[in-house]
């Protein structure tokens, strides 16, 4: 397998160490670039606004991540972090029903973003072949004759005084989030903006943190109530057991925001469809006042449609798809990027249009999943079709159903652990039990 030589990566977030994890792989040299300066503190960084909120681990994710870092979960567990079965440590309502608890030998890992993301920065850091530059911001980027191949990243050193600096790079890889410009970056370039799929939800997470252990604890071993929110019960939120505390996220939709206000905050929870909750946190001691994150739409550039794109860059992460946090997806997205790419690597210099073809591909079930849920809610801006009002009702169905009903627990919790593809759900048995009477 020949080694190319050099890697830059834009943004230390998730994403962008995965790719790093990759990249040291197939290149001589990696160097990470990122705006922050990256520390061990537990708090959340200032780059992550969502950083505060519960995240999640699907299921594929914790798959390839234990494949990429051997003992990760292990060390994790030994950090406190609560590990269990997807669908025996999770209570899952629906419409206010809970789905059957099922084992599914799919594992699900409860940490808190900054502590996850700080095992995966020692190891990614520990590589002897990539160097993590912080305080630093790509500028822009360098390509050879009419743009067709990017050859390096102009790099420049915030608030440090010294003059801007030019990596050469055989591949760049942006993995810099929600801010990526990269579409600006292609448009100097003489690219064609990418077109963006969008779905306009208005979204606030508001989340607080409780002391442990509480007095009146109804997750007990388990890991996490969560009652999903629906057209008809539309306030959700996560109750988690983390390693060294508890926390609730509330989310609201279409100006429905729950607040940071503590009285106004436990009201909301009084609201949810599992009264467990607040009679929980109303009797629990808060760690601090309630954050909240808004995330007011899913926003898709669809570079995976556009016919030219520079050789010598990729584009992964949020910056390539930007998903409500609800569902969980982006990590376990990050992680399917990161092994789509280590596959592509193993065949040589990556292609990038047919890498942004087969990460649009990727990307379709996520998306699909969470923007079709999205949609179901009248309010919600965005293209609906035929096959999303009948796909809606039916995986409705399919929920209800799954109340009572372990097969369909199952084979739900597989497509929404992005295990299984969304075909999953249309095996004649699966139909079957879903339209039976």
């Amino acid at each position: 397998m020949a080694v190319q030589d050099h890697c830059v990566i834009v943004g230390g977030s998730i994403a962008g160490l995965l790719a790093a994890r990759v990249a040291s792989e197939h290149f001589s040299h990696v160097t990470l670039i990122e705006r922050e300066q990256l520390t061990d503190h537990d708090g959340p960084r200032k780059a992550v606004p969502q950083g505060h909120h519960i995240h999640a681990l699907l299921a594929r994710g914790q798959q390839i991540l234990a494949e990429l870092f051997p003992g990760l979960v292990a060390d994790l567990e030994a950090d406190g972090v609560p590990v269990g079965d997807f669908g025996t440590s999770l209570s899952w309502y629906f419409g206010g029903q809970m789905i059957r608890k099922v084992q599914t030998d799919l594992t699900c890992v409860a940490a808190g973003r900054p502590l996850f993301e700080r095992h995966l920065r020692r190891r990614v850091e520990a590589l002897p072949n990539v160097h993590v530059e912080t305080g630093a911001e790509v500028t822009g980027l360098r390509a050879g004759e009419r743009g067709g191949r990017v050859t390096g990243v102009g790099v420049h050193h915030v608030g440090s005084g010294r003059a801007g600096t030019y990596l050469d790079a055989d591949l760049v890889i942006d993995a810099s989030g929600r801010g990526s410009r990269a579409p600006r970056w292609l448009e100097q370039l003489g690219y064609p903006a990418p077109e963006e799929d969008v779905v306009r939800m208005d979204l606030v997470y508001t989340t607080c943190d409780f002391e442990a252990p509480l007095e009146f604890d109804p997750i007990g071993d388990d890991i996490a109530l969560i009652p999903v929110a629906t057209p008809e019960l539309p306030r959700g939120a996560i109750f988690a057991r983390l390693s060294d505390r508890y926390a609730v996220s509330l989310t609201g939709i279409l100006g429905d925001h729950p607040p940071r206000e503590m009285d106004a905050f436990l009201r909301y929870t009084a609201s949810l469809p599992v009264p467990a909750i607040h009679e929980a946190v109303s009797r629990a001691t808060p760690m601090g006042p309630p954050a909240s994150f808004h995330f007011p739409a899913s926003v898709r550039p669809r570079y995976d449609r556009m016919r030219r794109l520079p050789e010598g860059m990729v584009i992964l992460g949020d910056a390539f798809a930007r998903f409500n946090p609800v569902y969980g997806q982006g990590m376990t997205v990050a992680a399917l990027a990161a092994d789509l790419l280590r596959r592509h690597l193993a065949n040589g210099p990556v292609r990038s249009v047919a890498f942004a073809r087969d990460l649009g591909r990727l990307v379709d079930a996520p998306w699909n999943l969470a923007a079709g849920a999205d949609l179901g809610f009248p309010g919600v801006q965005g293209q609906r079709t035929v096959a999303t009002r009948l796909g809606n009702a039916y995986i409705s169905r399919l929920q209800r159903k799954a109340s009572h009903d372990p097969h369909l627990s199952r084979t739900f919790l597989r497509v929404a652990g992005l295990v299984d593809s969304p075909a999953a759900l249309l095996r004649p048995d699966v139909v079957a039990r879903t339209l039976a009477a």
